[in-house]
């Protein structure tokens, strides 16, 4: 059992200069405890019971804290102004004679990691994760195995890419000492040796075992970009996830919201009761509403509203509030276009319906030529991005070119769109863009919001109010003045969002939107093979939900279909009415490729079963039905 960890800290910390005039790298505070602190309680927790490190650039705060730590043992490199992390290493070599832990000052990390690494059948294991994209990565490359081959921060340099390094690794006394004798024979020709380095160059000599966890969460902090993304997102999940709360029972859900979500976003909602009322509440919305802008536009000149209710109470909010006595022209190509148009009616709008096809493409010539020929002046044009009908996806870029042109303030419903195919609301000219929490941002039903134009927002003054509740105006200036809401808020719910809007910036909206595809991808080409066709062509295909033509069989009904799935775990959706008989489903929330392949796998067992397909044999496969 692995009983000491060594701590490399001899470094100046140059790029965080600013940080680090007056003490060292690690000693960098997050939620007021410094990261090395934070990182020697986790060793202890774990059992570790004597932690050397390896100290230099203001030693002296090291020895310092070596008095609160009686497991702290501090050794000098003097020459850390010339010397690389080898260096610092190898000048602790007496005071190692057992297996230990190698750990770098600037990380933050999850705990799970260390004793993954101090109960590990292998003796040197370095800890890998998928990669982070953080703009700094020492990439990993390995063997067939899983044994180190070379290691590089130009991918480039790499013939595959296994994994990330974490700085987290665990050594045998053997091969460290063989990393020491390596070191010596380069150091009188590089002193600025860093350990990698000298764990590629050992390796040909030394099995060392790369252990990937794919959803490690973990942040190293060399500049000022690491530091932000470690404060805003990457410690309060490592907080969360370091609870070692119960896994929650895993339903897959491959209808069109609310997603699948992930452990960390249920347990968000488990917080100490608070009035919503408090000050320390504003700040969880006010930093909700800042991050949802950041993801679509500039918060210097859009604003977000919250409000507590499903996608369609900001959808009436926006339509009942922003729009005066000119007319609105609707879009209307599938049942939630359908439905702005029942809200515009319901609210006696001065309203245009502009019926199109809900699986193929706007003819964007005749759109134009209803602007140019209508009778009306036209104020505001609304549309569905992605028409959750079918899955068709509009295009948004063509669209808002032709309200710039007109001078036509665009509305958009972004509700399946939002947190995974990219928006610049901006770029686009959206003056509205409305959303909702249970989508692709893979939080819980109950919030909805509109992102708005400011400017566009503030016009909006004067206008009569229809509604009481919904006011868009009203909404939003009572939280710029109070950061609050005007009524009681989903609290819980908030909370919830918040978690998922971290766990949404590190994964990036483009990476998201990249797993999305190609479970999308798995799920296209399995209903191909098994005889099944789609609705929408892939060119216009948002690649976020899919019609799913139904079998035409007798024997087929959707009730049983759904049954069928369900009693395994996973949730589909029907189509909807009026469209042709379909079914559909969608590939967001919190799952993978493996979870849509074994969605085929159980799809192709059904339709065998109900006769759409023929019966396997031992002999050829296949028998006839």
């Amino acid at each position: 059992m692995v009983k000491k960890a060594v701590i490399l800290a001899g470094g100046m910390g140059s790029r965080l200069r600013e940080r680090t005039k007056d003490h060292p790298k690690g000693f960098i505070k997050i939620d007021n405890l410094s990261i090395v602190e934070q990182s020697i309680l986790k060793l202890i927790e774990a059992g570790i019971e004597t932690i050397i490190i390896g100290t230099g650039y203001l030693s002296e705060q090291y020895d310092q804290l070596s008095l609160k730590y009686p497991q702290i043992q501090c050794v000098r490199n003097n020459d850390y102004e010339h010397t690389g992390s080898m260096y610092t290493l190898c000048n602790l070599k007496n005071h190692v004679s057992e297996d230990f832990l190698l750990l770098e000052s600037d990380l933050i990390y999850e705990k799970k990691a260390l004793g993954i690494l101090i109960n590990h059948k292998e003796r040197d294991v370095i800890l890998a994760s998928g990669f982070t994209h953080s703009n700094d990565e020492v990439f990993i490359e390995t063997d067939e195995n899983n044994l180190l081959v070379n290691m590089s921060k130009n991918s480039g340099e790499l013939k595959d890419l296994h994994s990330e390094l974490t700085g987290i690794t665990k050594l045998s006394i053997e091969t460290f000492k063989v990393m020491c004798d390596f070191a010596e024979s380069i150091f009188p020709e590089n002193k600025q040796l860093d350990y990698e380095t000298a764990l590629v160059g050992i390796s040909s000599q030394r099995n060392i075992y790369v252990h990937k966890l794919q959803d490690f969460v973990w942040c190293e902090i060399d500049n000022e970009d690491h530091l932000l993304r470690a404060e805003k997102y990457i410690y309060p999940m490592i907080t969360l996830k370091d609870k070692n709360f119960p896994p929650v029972k895993r339903n897959v859900l491959l209808n069109p919201g609310p997603a699948t979500t992930t452990d960390t976003v249920k347990y968000a909602q488990i917080v100490p009761d608070i009035c919503p009322r408090e000050e320390e509440f504003g700040a969880v919305m006010e930093t909700i509403t800042g991050e949802l802008t950041r993801l679509v536009a500039n918060p210097d000149n859009y604003s977000c509203v919250l409000f507590g209710g499903s996608g369609t109470a900001a959808v009436e909010s926006t339509l009942s509030s922003v729009i005066g006595n000119d007319a609105v022209l609707i879009i209307n190509n599938g049942a939630y276009g359908k439905r702005m148009c029942q809200i515009a009616k319901t609210y006696n709008l001065n309203y245009i319906e502009y019926n199109s096809s809900s699986y193929e493409a706007i003819d964007l010539l005749s759109l134009e030529q209803t602007i140019q020929h209508c009778s009306k002046k036209i104020s505001h044009l609304c549309v569905v991005h992605n028409e959750t009908t079918t899955g068709l996806l509009n295009d948004i870029n063509a669209i808002g070119g032709l309200c710039k042109k007109h001078q036509i303030q665009l509305i958009v419903d972004a509700m399946s769109s939002f947190a995974a195919i990219p928006i610049d609301m901006d770029v686009m000219n959206i003056s509205y863009l409305v959303a909702s929490s249970n989508k692709n941002l893979q939080a819980m039903a109950g919030v909805s919001f509109v992102i708005a134009r400011t400017e566009d927002l503030d016009n909006t003054e004067h206008i009569p109010a229809r509604n009481f509740y919904l006011h868009l105006y009203s909404q939003y200036k009572y939280f710029l003045e109070t950061k609050q809401m005007r009524f009681t808020p989903p609290v819980q719910t908030l909370y919830a969002l918040k978690q998922a809007i971290v766990e949404l910036n590190i994964e990036g909206i483009k990476r998201r939107y990249e797993r999305y595809s190609k479970a999308w991808e798995v799920l296209i080409n399995g209903i191909t093979q098994l005889g099944l066709t789609y609705l929408v062509q892939k060119e216009h295909q948002s690649k976020i939900i899919t019609a799913i033509v139904e079998p035409s069989i007798e024997t087929y009904k959707f009730e049983e279909m759904h049954d069928y799935f369900y009693r395994k775990g996973y949730t589909i959706y029907p189509g909807k009415p009026g469209i042709e008989d379909t079914f559909r489903i969608a590939n967001i929330g919190d799952i993978t490729c493996k979870d849509m392949e074994l969605f085929i796998t159980m799809l192709e067992n059904y339709l065998r079963s109900i006769g759409y397909l023929p019966e396997r044999n031992e002999k050829n496969g296949f028998s006839k039905a």
